[in-house]
């Protein structure tokens, strides 16, 4: 095996900063790791949905871990005027280091929501879904369990489609509050807002799993998938920023 195809073959299974670090030995390593598989494989541990799609949600996905890897400052993404239809969320949850859910979702469909709850959820939690002013919600199907006793985290993207632009909304958040009276753990991270349009700091991206009414208090049933930008991305003409 020649010394390019060893490279070749290690440079896959590197973490992302073990990656950037080889770009930085000599001019064929650089060459060599710019190719944007590689950077696929990385982004593919961190954010797996977004590998569902034929190509990237952004330019590269060098691109796209230069960008989200570590918080940066704030940077505009979307401008004022944006449509669901144009937008699709890359969602992924975790228990421990073992991938559970991962969908790239249109954002029609999360608009929509839970159009029929399934039976077996609590009367409450039903009245909330049917009613007019019920939040982005998602029917997760198959259902998933998940046993409380493990750490439960999520990661979700929201891409542009109309000109590769993408926004990190939830960015390892771990769902570590759980309230029985409406079947939801939830979990936030701080949502950045466009400077186009000042909101008061500090407003939360939430996202809920919906579960059902079995009274295991050591598992939940996740039947559904709740997001809540606190009305700062219902209405049509808001604009997102990069976390």
């Amino acid at each position: 095996m020649s010394y390019e195809e060893i490279l070749k073959a290690v440079f896959p299974l590197l973490e992302g900063a073990d990656l950037a670090s080889c770009m930085a030995v000599c001019k064929q390593w650089r060459d060599m790791a710019r190719d944007d598989y590689f950077w696929k494989c990385v982004c593919a541990k961190r954010w797996p949905s977004i590998c569902k799609r034929q190509d990237p949600p952004t330019v590269t996905y060098y691109k796209l871990y230069q960008t989200f890897y570590k918080r940066q400052g704030r940077q505009i993404l979307l401008p004022p005027r944006l449509s669901f239809d144009n937008l699709e969320f890359f969602i992924d949850i975790w228990t421990e280091d073992r991938l559970i859910f991962s969908e790239v979702v249109p954002g029609p469909a999360l608009h929509t929501g839970i159009k029929s709850p399934p039976p077996g959820i609590c009367d409450r939690l039903r009245f909330q879904l049917e009613g007019p002013d019920c939040k982005m919600t998602l029917p997760v199907q198959p259902g998933f369990k998940v046993p409380l006793s493990e750490t439960v985290s999520v990661s979700v993207l929201v891409g542009r489609k109309d000109s590769n632009r993408v926004a990190c909304i939830i960015n390892k958040s771990i769902f570590d509050y759980i309230d029985r009276t409406s079947y939801r753990a939830m979990a936030f991270d701080y949502l950045g807002l466009s400077p186009a349009h000042p909101f008061v700091p500090g407003i939360r991206a939430w996202i809920s799993l919906l579960f059902m009414d079995d009274r295991n208090d050591s598992v939940i049933d996740v039947f559904g998938i709740e997001m809540d930008f606190c009305d700062a991305a219902k209405i049509q003409g808001r604009g997102f920023v990069a976390a």
